[in-house]
């Protein structure tokens, strides 16, 4: 089987030293096995991606000395599938509509009589506020510019209960690795149901990702450790839209000195700012514990 993996950033600042890990690891591995590195723009949220920082994300990938397929896949250009997607879930009784905010959910979620609030990989766990009763879900065409979240209970009906697998080559947050099982309770108590679709978007991270690895034929999808427990919820949408679920290699974090992950307000550690103070390539690649 073809080695294919990637590297999907999201045009939204620059790239710092994590993302030059990532993207260095993943071309890495892909040359290592004599396989395919692709990149993909995850520019659903128009809102916050600009072409300027997609044309310097593109400038810094290729000073480091990577190289990929062309044309290159953006999530702008697959929203149709991403609404097909929809669709099927819709008319399978598996989404519904959600109007509650941010502020709504964390408020239920405090209530005195829930105790602390659960937190998952979307933050805090959705307390079903907007959730029908199993077998009452609305069918038909889906709503425009609205929420819609995935009835994790639905699904687990759907999918037989089944235990949720896939095989972990890098390691998660615990030293996780091998064949990862993930129980349908852990899923409905500590991830909740999750959103899908978000307004002005029309999809969300966790099913835009899921169908552009499977179009891109992706066989080992290489990110952070902070996306380990959203596996679970990518290895669902793959098996209620009939889809392949790839190899995973989760890898550590680049963190600053006190011991903080990196985001892309740190300037101070943007890929641009070390070549601007005349690092080379291969000085990112030993500053990230590279060869």
């Amino acid at each position: 089987m073809t080695f294919i993996t990637r590297f999907a950033p999201s045009p939204t600042g620059p790239l710092h030293l994590g993302h030059a890990y990532s993207a260095l690891l993943a071309h890495d591995m892909a040359q290592a096995r004599g396989g395919t590195f692709l990149l993909r723009i995850e520019d659903i949220d128009q809102s916050r991606c600009r072409t300027e920082w997609e044309a310097r994300i593109l400038d810094d990938l290729a000073w480091l000395g990577l190289n990929w397929p062309t044309p290159i896949m953006r999530q702008s250009d697959r929203l149709p599938e991403y609404r097909d997607a929809l669709l099927t879930l819709w008319q399978r009784g598996l989404l519904y509509p959600c109007s509650c905010t941010r502020r709504d959910i964390a408020a239920s979620a405090s209530a005195p009589q829930e105790g602390a609030p659960l937190t998952g990989p979307d933050g805090i766990v959705y307390p079903g506020t907007c959730r029908p009763p199993l077998g009452s879900h609305p069918l038909g065409t889906s709503p425009e510019d609205i929420a819609l979240r995935l009835d994790m209970r639905a699904a687990s009906q759907t999918l037989g209960n089944t235990p949720l697998t896939f095989n972990e080559t890098g390691a998660g947050p615990d030293e996780e690795a091998g064949i990862i099982t993930t129980s349908w309770g852990h899923v409905i108590q500590r991830i909740g149901d999750i959103v899908l679709a978000r307004p002005a978007m029309g999809t969300s991270y966790h099913l835009s990702v899921v169908l552009d690895d499977a179009a891109q034929d992706i066989t080992m999808v290489t990110r952070g450790a902070d996306l380990f427990e959203a596996t679970a919820i990518h290895v669902i949408l793959q098996r209620l839209l009939n889809l392949p679920t790839p190899n995973y290699h989760h890898h550590r974090l680049i963190r600053d000195d006190a011991g903080k992950r990196l985001a892309k307000r740190d300037d101070a550690r943007a890929i641009a700012k070390y070549r601007a103070d005349g690092a080379t390539p291969a000085d990112v690649r030993r500053l990230v514990g590279l060869p």
